[in-house]
């Protein structure tokens, strides 16, 4: 079968599996937000009670169901993990206290990540910023020097990450929404997390505790948050076109790789590794993509990642146009001339 018949059939697929079902949402929803508050009231009893290094051992756990709520919120955000477009929103909205990520924003750069990824002529919004080979020799000494440490790994994520989700994302600039609705998104969210927090800290006898819990968890799920987002797109058989010949399948199947995790942490990253499929068709609920994929066979053999394979995406940096891969600075030397 030729590719763009194997490819429309993969996509009529697809279709078959973007209905909510009510049932597996809701025992999601339970089996995740529940364990989740129980581990941060356990962990906001120990830090009360004088015992805050047993936290720490139950950081991780927190901050891995909170990456899984924020994939219900995504996930609300595509209108695709209940069935009334209502709900999801009401519900995006409430998750937005947990995950302190503001629904409407978020949801608008990334409904734009969708319509754009791997178009060259379309980077900037709701990606990791990408330069071509020919981009980056055209800079300044300075100006590559400021892309090699954005692209560094202890920048663009283990600083970046907890960066963006507790720093950026509480100032309504660079959303991609209308200033008036960009403010009262972000503030009305703001203000939310600052009763919150208040009202915990008035329970617990003062603020600290609670920020004993609450970054250190956030931090995690952010690191968490960011790394699977940067192996998503950021590998070396990646997909990158101009606006001529970008296409959107194309993208999503070339483009988007198929993370294949361990079992459980596919189950607290909500199977956003599958996310070929969720970028062919973005109305799939998280909690059926495994169901869609075990269905095509194509579907299990294109853009697969391992573990060990996922380490050394670290080095990519620059699309090489002529090659047509993503590379690291180290192969610029055999790319210039002599």
């Amino acid at each position: 079968m030729e590719v763009a018949a194997l490819t429309r059939e993969v996509v009529r697929h697809c279709a078959t599996f973007r209905d909510p079902v009510p049932r597996l949402a809701l025992r999601q929803l339970a089996n995740t937000v529940l364990p989740y508050l129980a581990l941060c009231g356990l962990m906001l009893w120990g830090s009360v009670s004088g015992h805050g290094v047993l936290v720490l051992p139950l950081v991780v756990p927190a901050g891995g169901l909170l990456v899984r709520l924020f994939i219900i919120q995504h996930d609300c955000g595509h209108g695709s993990f209940l069935p009334s477009r209502a709900a999801n929103d009401r519900l995006g909205r409430a998750l937005s206290l947990l995950t302190v990520t503001p629904y409407d924003s978020w949801k608008r750069a990334h409904a734009l990540h969708h319509a754009s990824t791997g178009d060259l002529s379309r980077r900037g919004t709701g990606d990791v910023h990408t330069l071509t080979v020919r981009e980056y020799l055209a800079l300044s000494p300075w100006g590559r020097l400021r892309y090699r440490l954005y692209r560094n790994p202890l920048v663009l994520i283990v600083l970046g990450s907890p960066l963006n989700f507790l720093v950026l994302q509480r100032m309504p600039f660079g959303v991609g929404l209308p200033w008036r609705t960009a403010w009262r998104d972000v503030l009305a969210l703001d203000l939310a997390l600052a009763a919150l927090l208040g009202a915990l800290a008035f329970a617990a006898g003062g603020i600290g505790p609670v920020l004993w819990v609450a970054l250190p968890t956030v931090s995690v799920a952010a690191w968490i948050g960011g790394w699977l987002f940067y192996v998503q797109h950021q590998y070396e058989e990646t997909v990158w076109e101009d606006g001529e010949t970008w296409d959107f399948h194309r993208a999503a199947l070339g483009g988007s790789s198929y993370y294949v995790l361990p079992r459980v942490l596919q189950w607290f990253t909500g199977n956003v590794g599958l996310h070929h499929v969720h970028h062919l068709n973005s109305r799939i609920p998280n909690y059926r993509l495994q169901e869609c994929l075990d269905g095509h066979e194509m579907l299990g053999q294109v853009g697969r990642l391992t573990l060990r394979d996922s380490l050394r995406c670290l080095g990519l940096a620059l699309w090489d146009e002529d090659a047509r891969k993503l590379i690291g600075f180290a192969r610029l030397r055999q790319l210039r001339p002599a």
